[in-house]
């Protein structure tokens, strides 16, 4: 599973979308900088630990090494068949040690976990599905997918965004390594967590729990947005989509196929639940959950045969004419 994940991380970056680091040392959240402090306690005593069994090691290797000339060499050394004093050392220490590692790790699961909700907190209901994310603002009406804008929360007057988490399918993780841990999905289960991004700037994710063919392509990106720029994206993605009368022949050909019960194009009659909301998938940098840029020619390829760039993807091949296949895709890149 590891290798799916990073792999997937590195499709983001390798790309060409992005070059942002997804390295748990450069948090830029609350629950990251807690996690950053635990780990590198615990980096530091088993540093110690390995620094001390190999420095014994090693002492014991060339001190007691067989010499050509020792006269006892023939002979077994004097054996040591029990220490209290030695015992007690190896029993005590490790469990102190085991111990304080519970107690700090508590500590920081607890601080995170019981954090008190400002009054002024973004909610966002955070749904994973084979293999795409879908966000959906519901104080504020918005519905959109695989890119989740939140605002930067100033330390000063915290504006954190919690994130209500479940599954439409099977398990699902939720994990963006620079701004918190991972958090399951998990089908008629709601979980909960909390970011509070600390700068502006897009940080990468990935579903963290094996889901499925299509796992290590079920990225996240998190854009972290000016209280300015994400009041202004909300105002966007509140108006219906803009569209153009040269996409009339699109929208027609989109309204009289399967799509329309798969995916929504708010103010039509695509009201599918099933798939992405389309409203504004034009204005979102990626496709395919952050799996290649959107690009006509890539909108193209996605619709005609998702498995072009998702082999397994839920989504069928459409099968459409070059003519239809066309419509459609200038028809879905006026939607922003």
């Amino acid at each position: 599973m590891a290798s799916q994940i990073w792999s997937g991380l590195a499709s983001q970056v390798g790309s060409g979308l992005t070059s942002t680091s997804t390295s748990i040392f450069a948090p830029k959240g609350t629950p990251a900088h807690s996690i950053f402090s635990i780990s590198m306690l615990v980096l530091s005593i088993t540093t110690v630990i390995f620094l001390v069994v190999g420095g014994l090691l090693l002492y014991a290797l060339l001190r007691f090494r067989h010499r050509r000339n020792d006269a006892n060499a023939a002979q077994e050394p004097p054996q040591i068949y029990g220490s209290n004093q030695i015992e007690l050392s190896w029993t005590v220490i490790p469990i102190l040690i085991v111990v304080m590692l519970f107690l700090a790790t508590a500590r920081v699961i607890l601080s995170t976990q019981n954090a008190p909700k400002p009054a002024d907190a973004l909610d966002v209901t955070v749904i994973g599905h084979q293999f795409w994310w879908e966000y959906r603002y519901p104080k504020l009406g918005i519905v959109t997918a695989n890119e989740l804008h939140i605002p930067v929360s100033d330390p000063k007057h915290p504006t954190p965004t919690y994130l209500t988490m479940s599954s439409a399918d099977t398990d699902h993780s939720f994990w963006v390594p620079r701004l918190a841990g991972k958090t399951d999905l998990i089908p008629n289960r709601v979980n909960t967590m909390w970011l509070d991004p600390e700068t502006a700037g897009l940080y990468l994710g990935q579903c963290a729990q094996y889901c499925g063919t299509q796992h290590a392509k079920m990225l996240i990106r998190v854009y972290a947005d000016s209280q300015a720029d994400f009041a202004a994206w909300i105002v966007r993605q509140q108006q219906p989509a803009v569209e153009s009368s040269s996409a009339i022949e699109g929208q027609n050909v989109f309204q009289h196929t399967a799509c329309i019960s798969c995916h929504t194009v708010a103010g039509t009659i695509a009201t599918g639940r099933f798939g992405p909301d389309l409203t504004h998938v034009a204005s979102r940098d990626t496709i395919a959950s952050g799996s290649v840029p959107n690009t006509s020619a890539n909108l193209r390829s996605f619709i005609d045969n998702p498995a072009n760039f998702k082999p397994g993807s839920l989504m069928p091949a459409m099968h459409l004419n070059d003519h239809d296949l066309d419509a459609v895709t200038a028809y879905l890149a006026t939607l922003k």
